[in-house]
């Protein structure tokens, strides 16, 4: 009896031992195939952000509407020139040489090196890629916090359909894939709370010089440690707990310090959030809009949102409550905060969709649709929450120009004068020009550095008084003349539908160069010496007609 035992554990033990050996050899195959399979999650990252262009009026060039991203190109391109950093203006006339904080040098630096390496085609692939983080980040965020393939997919299609709003080749897509990772990273610490949370504090360092938008990581920690104060004195928390995040708080704080501006960045950057004339002109500051497709999406995220916070507080968790409704007055008030609010809102609105989902379907049979659904959604779990190297391959395809996406050459000819720059460009290069803030920047990129501007997209550089005349001139004010005549403009070009260009096409003081429909160019008709023939030295007197009483 015993021999056969030990016969038998002898056999199990060399079974064991055998299949030990094999295993290492099946598993590492059957990880090289998961690796190469596609999931579920990869078609996401892809299919998503290339539907957008491929549906969006302008493809891929729509990631390129704002100007802004000319004078980024040109301020990194200067950095990496000089090895320096930007502590003065470098592309105004208006206040050349003043000092002018490149609150974003890195994100300047990074797009000049992606532009040298790969033009405007790369920048904005780089914007595609990174909405496609964002809407991957915020996506697998709802799958943590318990949603469900039914409900987390819909809600990151809503998600990234309002995002697009803001989906711009610009600096800020920084802080749209660091803030939905914040929060994540933040919510992952209060279920369990591990010392990788501090790692916060570096990225602060990282944030701050990339993007002015780490005020909202500051913002989430800060509202964190509110909330789980208030959760505590319900007996929910720990008192600790908020005493840590406070901390953490002031820690990151100290940490946004280390910038070239030091403390003087702050202090530009509360001065910024605080002028109203910024709120005024600049279009991403003022509310949203509720006209079109994605501002629909976002009305329906904002209302379903703020309708759970109810919920969230009867169980106590008033950091979720508060996190909501802070970033929905944002976005009320701000249209640029509307993807940093659908990031935070969505993982929190799929768990209670699905609490609410899994009530309803525990009360069905077993054999109902609902259950059917439950399964399915089961099974595909896995894939949803696997990433595999594929869409890396993807974008790596379309850096390379192997897939038949269109080549960018220029910014977008719809938005942008580039055929009238292209005609003009000799004599634009010697002129004193007006024109509006984007196109301002449009010409830094194409006429960098010949041309100098009146007023660009660094509406915080310029100041209140400038920004108001800059917007009343080109409304047409009635003493547009003498602003013209003291900042000795001899070409204004502009869109045929400012006022200001109706003006100057019957002005008998200005003549039409062009108008292709999309721009409007206009050159004073010299009575006298140019600015430049003035700079030459050439008298006034050789381009005045003589007097009628002499004969010439």
């Amino acid at each position: 009896m015993s021999t056969g035992t030990g016969s038998l554990s002898h056999v199990g033990i060399g079974a064991e031992t055998a299949q030990s050996r094999t295993q290492p050899a099946r598993g590492s195959s059957r990880s090289w195939r998961r690796w190469l399979r596609p999931s579920l999650l990869d078609v996401l990252l892809v299919v998503v952000p290339f539907w957008f262009v491929g549906l969006a009026h302008g493809g891929l060039r729509l990631l390129l509407v704002d100007g802004d991203t000319g004078w980024h190109i040109r301020t990194g391109e200067w950095i990496l020139q000089h090895r320096a950093f930007v502590r003065q203006d470098l592309f105004s006339f208006s206040k050349a040489g003043e000092p002018w904080f490149a609150w974003e040098w890195l994100s300047d630096v990074i797009f000049a090196w992606i532009h040298g390496v790969g033009g405007l085609f790369w920048i904005a692939l780089f914007g595609l890629a990174a909405g496609a983080a964002y809407c991957g980040l915020v996506f697998r965020h709802m799958l943590w916090q318990g949603a469900r393939l039914w409900i987390a997919l819909p809600l990151a299609f809503l998600g990234f359909s309002a995002a697009t709003l803001h989906l711009l080749s610009r600096p800020h897509m920084f802080t749209l894939v660091l803030v939905p990772l914040a929060a994540w990273w933040i919510q992952a610490d209060l279920r369990r709370p591990r010392w990788h949370v501090w790692l916060l504090v570096p990225l602060t360092v990282l944030w701050t010089n990339l993007h002015g938008g780490w005020l909202a990581l500051i913002a989430l920690l800060g509202l964190t440690a509110a909330g789980l104060a208030a959760e505590a004195w319900l007996g929910h928390r720990r008192w600790t707990d908020a005493g840590r995040y406070g901390l953490l708080t002031l820690a990151c704080v100290a940490a946004s310090l280390v910038n070239p501006y030091g403390w003087r960045l702050h202090e530009h950057t509360l001065a910024y959030l605080r002028a109203d004339y910024i709120r005024n002109i600049v279009g991403e500051f003022r509310a949203p809009s509720f006209r079109g497709e994605p501002m629909l999406h976002y009305e329906v995220v904002l209302l379903a949102a703020c309708a759970i916070c109810g919920l969230l507080l009867v169980r106590k968790q008033v950091v979720a409550a508060l996190w909501i409704l802070f970033w929905a007055h944002a976005s009320l008030q701000s249209a640029r905060h509307i993807p940093l609010f659908a990031a935070v809102a969505l993982p929190f609105l799929g768990a209670e969709l699905q609490r609410l989902w899994d009530g309803w379907a525990a009360r069905q049979e077993r054999r109902s649709t609902a259950a059917a659904l439950d399964g399915i959604a089961s099974d595909m779990q896995p894939e949803l929450t696997r990433l595999t190297w594929w869409p890396t391959a993807v974008f790596a395809l379309a850096l390379a120009g192997v897939l038949p996406l269109p080549a960018i050459a220029d910014f977008p000819k719809e938005r942008f004068p580039v055929e009238m720059v292209g005609r003009h460009a000799p004599m634009l290069r010697e002129a004193r020009i007006l024109t509006q803030d984007q196109w301002a920047d449009y010409l830094i990129y194409r006429l960098y550095p010949d041309v100098r501007v009146y007023f660009d997209g660094r509406s915080d550089f310029y100041g209140r008084e400038i920004a108001l005349e800059y917007v009343d001139t080109l409304n047409g004010r009635h003493d547009w003349r003498q602003v013209l005549d003291r900042h000795r403009f001899d070409v204004v070009l502009l869109p045929p539908g400012v006022a200001l260009a109706s003006l100057l096409k019957i002005s008998p003081d200005w003549e039409i160069l062009g108008d292709d429909g999309t721009a409007v160019l206009c050159r004073r008709r010299h009575r006298g010496p140019s600015r430049l023939q003035q700079a030459a030295g050439i008298e006034r007197s050789i381009f005045l007609p003589p007097p009628p009483n002499e004969i010439p």
